[in-house]
């Protein structure tokens, strides 16, 4: 078994040396195959070294000849369109030329705005092109150059064609200096760049306010007013001129252009409004013009101001952005709207300065006023034409044309009151007891000031100045307040006045005249109107109407209360009744009775005046009831003393007292006055004297003292 074993080893390891002969066999052919593909290999490699060296010089020049046509070929490429650009020159030349030829023929004004708008384009073309020749010119040349040095320093090319490109060179050179100046300064495109100035001008001149200084009535033609300055044809080629000559270095002459043809024409259309007025602008020479003139004056430069502003200064402004609103320059536009505005408004500016320096007359506040009420209404559209650092100037004296208006006004109406408690010194009162002028003038002066017209610009002084002095954040009072307290002080000087002139009467009747004229003329003026309403009704009655009243009573205590004395009974008649005496003491009464009425009734025609009818009438009719009652009782008194007489009956008194107040409307030189239409109030009712003159028929019983 073990033998088997053995047997069956032997066998396999037979096997096993068998096959490793048999593979030892394989290796040593595989390395003679190996050896002879490497001879074989050593062999290819040799030829393919030597075939190599054979084709390297062909690489050579095959590699340098791709480079020299490279670089040729970035020499003649952009020379190739140099030469093309020459060409559309001369083209664009040759078409300017006919643009041109149908512009100076043609007469249809919307037809040559056409064939401008295509001679424009044009000039853009050209002027493109000859940039183009200018900028790409010396570095084409210069390429050039550069491969025709290296072609002759290389001799890549033979000397004929090398002779040749030198040539080309030269005249590619020459002409490019020659050409390129003569093309952008001295030829066709800067001819054609002068016509665009000439015709820029034209159209510029063409463009008129049109409405200017006419009266609009309505609503609509007011807009119509504001109408665009040119057609959206016209500012299109303006525009387009405007453009081509920024970009053809003429910026600056297209500006001086526009901003002097404009403020001719904004000028000449503000002309037309005959504006003479603004010829006399300095302190001075504004003193020294008549008041009517300077009314008118003033009132057109409020009108002239708004027009400029609202009209001709929008439609400029709105050209100025159309025309010049596109060019590099952003805000270039609204510089030259300023510097065409900027003369005409100076000229406004300072008429309007002129006038608040001015002496301080008080007649002149109610146009101060207009005028600062119109800059006001203006200020918030002023800022909007005026925007911007370039406006800021003119904003600036805008500013300060308001500051002096607000100062002048002030001014105006505070002398105005020094002036009031001035007069008390220097001038006499009316020597008739009638109202002065100055209360005349002083109410009416502050009625017209409390009207809506002047109210609210004059609370707006008040309240301005106040913030001046107070600061911007203080808490000011009311304009209602403002205005009341300053009128306010207004009249209590023109009660000092008052007070004051009453006592420098001699005579001891006039006082209460003059008193009771101008404080009822004070009140009846007031009431019922915007002065009244502001100082308060109640006020009015307590301070001046019972004022008047008081003075009226006195009056009739002084003037007519010792003629009714007269013809009071005493002891001596109740004693003697009857007798001779007696009847020759009531005789002396009533002489003396009729001799005081006839004083009393010169007096009143020669030294004393109520001007107010009313207030006449009524102290006509109480006069009568204090005389008259008194006369007819003592005559029926005594009837049997004075039976077979002649005596004045008391229908006949009646009418002497009425021929009395009938003969004192009259002036300071005893001379009838016609009752004055500005001295009654239309529709008042009259006003009851008797009523508030209370106690006047005192019973005769009762003392002078009490």
């Amino acid at each position: 078994m073990a033998a088997n074993k053995e047997d069956s080893a032997l066998v396999k390891l037979e096997l096993a040396c068998s096959d490793l002969r048999t593979l030892l066999q394989s290796s040593a052919k595989l390395e003679k195959d190996l050896e002879e593909m490497e001879k074989k290999f050593d062999s290819i490699d040799e030829k393919l070294s030597t075939a190599a060296k054979r084709v390297a010089p062909l690489q050579s020049l095959a590699m340098a000849a791709k480079a020299l046509e490279t670089r040729i070929n970035r020499a003649v490429s952009p020379a190739l369109g140099l030469l093309h650009s020459f060409k559309l020159s001369e083209s664009f030349q040759k078409k300017l030329i006919e643009l041109s030829n149908k512009l100076s023929i043609e007469k249809n004004p919307r037809k040559r705005l056409k064939k401008l708008l295509k001679y424009v384009q044009c000039v853009d073309q050209l002027n493109e092109v000859i940039n183009l020749i200018s900028r790409d010119g010396e570095p084409v040349i210069q390429k050039l150059q550069e491969v025709v040095e290296f072609l002759s320093r290389t001799k890549a090319t033979d000397q004929y064609r090398t002779q040749r490109l030198k040539e080309t060179l030269i005249t590619l050179k020459a002409l490019y200096e020659s050409e390129v100046d003569a093309m952008r300064f001295d030829g066709l495109l800067d001819e054609a760049l002068l016509n665009l100035q000439d015709e820029f001008e034209i159209m510029l001149q063409q463009m008129k306010h049109q409405n200017i200084g006419e009266q609009q009535a309505d609503e609509e033609a007011d807009q119509t007013l504001v109408s665009e300055l040119g057609t959206e044809m016209e500012v299109q080629v303006l525009r387009r001129i405007a453009e081509t000559l920024s970009a053809s270095d003429c910026l600056d002459i297209c500006i001086d252009i526009f901003v002097k043809v404009r403020y001719r024409r904004a000028a000449k259309a503000l002309m037309r409004l005959n504006p003479d007025y603004l010829r006399t602008y300095t302190p001075e020479e504004i003193d020294e013009m008549q008041w009517e003139s300077l009314e008118t004056a003033i009132s057109l430069w409020i009108q002239h101001f708004e027009l400029a502003v609202k009209t001709v200064f929008v439609l400029e402004k709105k050209l100025c952005k159309q025309v010049l609103g596109g060019l590099p320059e952003v805000l270039i536009w609204l510089e030259c709207f300023v510097k065409i505005a900027d003369k005409i408004m100076a000229v406004f500016f300072r008429f309007g300065e002129g006038v608040a320096r001015s002496n301080r007359e008080p007649q002149k506040l109610f146009k101060l006023l207009e005028m600062f009420d119109s800059l006001e209404k203006l200020k918030l559209e002023f800022t909007e034409i005026f925007e911007g650092e370039s406006g800021a100037d003119i904003c600036i004296r805008f500013r300060e044309l308001e500051k002096l208006l607000v100062h002048a006004s002030s001014k105006v109406f505070w002398e105005f009151g020094l002036q009031i408690e001035g007069t008390s010194d220097f001038f006499a009162p009316p020597q008739d007891g009638s109202v002065p002028k100055l209360v005349r003038y002083a109410v009416n002066y502050l009625k017209y000031l409390t009207t809506e017209t002047y109210s609210a610009p004059m609370a707006k002084v008040f309240r301005t100045e106040q913030m001046w002095k107070a600061g911007i954040l203080s808490k000011p009072e009311t304009d209602e307040n403002l205005l009341k307290d300053a009128i306010s002080n207004i009249m209590e000087a023109l009660q000092r006045n008052i007070e004051s002139k009453s006592s420098s009467y001699k005579d001891k009747i006039l006082p209460h005249i003059f008193v009771m004229n101008t404080y009822w003329y004070i009140y009846m003026r007031s009431r019922n109107t915007e002065l009244g309403k502001l100082i308060g009704e109640h006020y009015m009655k307590q301070k001046y109407k019972s004022a008047a009243e008081e003075s009226a009573y006195m009056y009739q205590w002084r003037a007519w209360r010792p003629l009714v004395r007269l013809l009071e009974k005493e002891e001596s008649e109740e004693q003697g009744n009857g007798t001779k005496a007696t009847a020759v003491f009531v005789r002396g009464k009533l002489e003396a009775f009729f001799n005081r009425f006839d004083e009393i009734s010169q007096r009143h025609a020669r030294g004393y005046s109520i001007p107010d009818a009313d207030l006449r009438e009524q102290l006509r009719e109480a006069t009568v009831k204090l005389v008259v009652p008194v006369y007819s009782e003592f005559l029926n008194a005594h009837s049997k003393l004075l039976s077979g007489e002649s005596y004045v009956s008391p229908e006949s008194l009646k009418g002497l007292v009425d021929q009395v107040f009938n003969g004192t409307d009259r002036t300071s030189n005893g001379k009838p006055k016609r009752r004055d239409s500005k001295d009654t109030v239309p529709g008042r009712n009259s006003v009851s004297v008797e009523g508030e003159l209370k106690n006047f028929r005192r019973s005769r019983s009762k003392s002078i003292d009490a």
